[in-house]
């Protein structure tokens, strides 16, 4: 699940300074596309909000301020919803544990610890070696911190087991790989309201959202 965890991943910060230790706030993130080929690159957004607060999360992306998406996520009803606004389309699709297990898997990886770490947006990181497991030729570096938020943070993500924000890390969602990197951590009170569906977005099943997609490409 792609932003999912962006969404999903993790929040937690790894530093030796306590005032940068939060568990309130907006972290800044460049993105990319893994593959440049996919029929949906075109519409892949350059960077990614992603505003936070104890167990909720919602990570905001938009490209060309046209194609909006959003995700938001709460670890108290283990639920990942999704929220796309592009022209006249305001639609939004609800996940529950079990839909999100069933990502998950169709995104399994192998995590393995490393004890090396760099700095990225101000704060000391720890390398995790990450291998597809449905692919092992595919493996890429993700790093996290370990100071904010709940050990729990990345339970709904493929990267359950991490005790940390992730920093720098992969998802997919609708087909589309994307990396993600923290460029920026802001400590800002984040209202309640951001993790709330609007009330003129229509609730669509996931094979509508599906569907929506699948008619971009």
């Amino acid at each position: 699940m792609l932003f999912a965890s962006l969404i999903l991943s993790g929040f937690t910060f790894c530093s030796t300074s306590n005032d940068k230790v939060i568990d309130e706030g907006v972290i800044e993130y460049d993105a990319k596309v893994v593959d440049e080929n996919h029929p949906l690159a075109g519409l892949a957004p350059s960077s990614a909000t992603l505003k936070f607060k104890k167990d909720k999360f919602i990570i905001e992306m938009s490209t060309m301020g046209m194609f909006n998406t959003m995700f938001i996520c709460d670890l108290t009803t283990k639920t990942l919803t999704q929220m796309v606004k592009f022209m006249d389309v305001k639609q939004a699709c609800i996940e529950t544990e079990k839909d999100i297990q069933k990502e998950n898997d169709a995104y399994k990886i192998k995590i393995e610890e490393t004890t090396e770490t760099k700095e990225i947006a101000g704060y000391k990181c720890t390398r995790i070696k990450v291998t597809m497991v449905n692919d092992p030729s595919v493996t890429f570096d993700a790093y996290y911190t370990k100071d904010m938020g709940m050990e729990a943070v990345n339970d709904l993500s493929p990267y359950a087991g991490v005790k940390g924000m992730l920093m720098q890390y992969r998802l997919r969602k609708m087909g589309l790989e994307m990396q993600f990197t923290a460029k920026s951590v802001k400590k800002a009170e984040v209202s309640d309201n951001n993790f709330e569906v609007p009330a003129y977005f229509k609730i669509v099943s996931q094979e509508e959202m599906k569907k929506f997609f699948d008619g971009l490409q």
